[in-house]
């Protein structure tokens, strides 16, 4: 197979959550157990930090990569969904996966992982444990991608684990309460290993029972004075996370992290990494701004973001997928913007026509659009150069306009 044969063959032999939803989440790690131990365990060979978290885990552990990158490290980066190209989700320092390395490995492992009925995600798991191994990083940086505990990357041993905050999502999946889901991201918790948690609220005295119960010790971020180049005033915590993080790494030997490498990795996190859709400035006159921020939080975050900045007239492109809690994200949103509803190229994408009746309920008015693509063209035909563009509610919103 050429390289777009094994992308076919990935996005349409194997189950994958981001299109799918539900049906393809695994509910156990019993199959990339099996997978890691057909690749002898690649895992094992090299030291990680792990990272769960309802919003932030992505801005989080790419300025962390940032900073490791500016202290010489030799970083890998295991993260998701991807925007534009799936090999955005397995990176050494600035270089993502090669296509040659993606061949191989799909032809090399296809027919036993088949065997095993592996989901996209966990196959891209197993992938990049196994390129992390090969290639030898000092250490690798590992997202959850949903939840923690039956999480596919939780069968790492960190050296670090990093919750970064907790909000409802996913909540079909992981407990429809702050607490159940909490339970859920504190499963990254290992034994003898340190936990950094990125906020300090009611979910505190549930880290701290798993943490106690793990032999952990637990540290909660504190407010810092660092910049950095990730725009949005929802970066301050994440910015603090990291900090945090980095004060923990510095008392292990291996690590030489120095204050010049905490300044400069946070203002050259972009630079360094390549990170796409935290309050991404695509254009200017009309201002055209994305962000994937896409739950009830993240959408506030993004309101909050969107009252201090300068705009004659907000044209908001908005759609979201079908398993979301639509009525307390669209309960969030501005009221005197003009709306432009519509639906990702996705089966998990919400219908727009029932979009754009939710909405009504809301007095949030607009069009509705068949594509992304129609949806920015009618934006841009309606807006003048003082005006401000934002393309949100959803990551393959984001990904579309990309």
């Amino acid at each position: 197979m050429n390289y777009q044969e094994t992308v076919n063959y990935l996005f349409q032999r194997l189950p994958f959550y981001q299109r799918e939803g539900s049906i393809a989440y695994k509910k156990n790690i019993g199959n990339i157990i099996r997978a890691t131990k057909h690749l002898n365990n690649p895992h094992n060979k090299f030291k990680s930090i792990h990272i769960a978290g309802t919003n932030g885990k992505g801005s989080t552990a790419h300025m962390l990569k940032s900073i490791l990158i500016q202290s010489g490290l030799k970083v890998g980066l295991y993260t998701s969904p991807h925007l534009k190209d799936m090999r955005e989700r397995i990176k050494i320092n600035g270089n993502m996966i090669s296509k040659k390395n993606i061949i191989s490995f799909v032809k090399n492992n296809k027919e036993i992982f088949e065997e095993i009925n592996l989901s996209f995600f966990e196959f891209m798991v197993a992938l990049a444990f196994d390129y992390f191994a090969k290639k030898k990083v000092d250490v690798a940086i590992i997202e959850t991608g949903l939840g923690g505990r039956l999480d596919s990357t939780n069968i790492i041993t960190p050296i670090l684990s990093i919750i970064t905050n907790i909000s409802l999502d996913h909540t079909n999946l992981l407990g429809n309460s702050i607490k159940k889901i909490a339970l859920e991201k504190a499963g990254i918790i290992k034994k003898n290993i340190p936990v950094v948690v990125g906020k300090k609220d009611k979910t505190k005295p549930i880290f701290d029972k798993v943490a106690s119960q793990n032999n952990s010790s637990i540290k909660y971020s504190k407010d810092v004075k660092f910049k950095c180049d990730l725009l949005g005033e929802y970066q301050r915590e994440n910015i603090n996370t990291v900090v945090t993080a980095v004060s923990e790494l510095q008392k292990i030997d291996f690590f030489e992290i120095s204050l010049n490498d905490i300044i400069d990795g946070l203002l050259n996190t972009v630079k360094n990494t390549g990170i796409l859709g935290r309050w991404q400035i695509l254009q200017k006159g009309p201002l055209v701004i994305c962000d994937i921020g896409h739950n009830e939080e993240g959408i506030k975050n993004i309101v909050q973001q969107l009252n201090k900045t300068k705009y004659k007239k907000l044209h908001f492109i908005f759609g979201t997928v079908d398993d979301k809690d639509v009525f307390q994200i669209l309960g969030q949103l501005p009221k005197d913007a003009v709306y432009y509803f519509c639906q990702a190229n996705i089966p998990r994408a919400m219908n727009v026509k029932k979009l754009k009746q939710y909405a009504l309920n809301f007095n949030l008015k607009g069009s509705e659009h068949k594509n992304v693509k129609e949806a920015f063209f009618c934006a841009k035909n309606n807006s003048n150069s003082d005006d401000l563009i934002f393309i949100g509610g959803s990551t393959f919103v984001v990904a579309e306009i990309l």
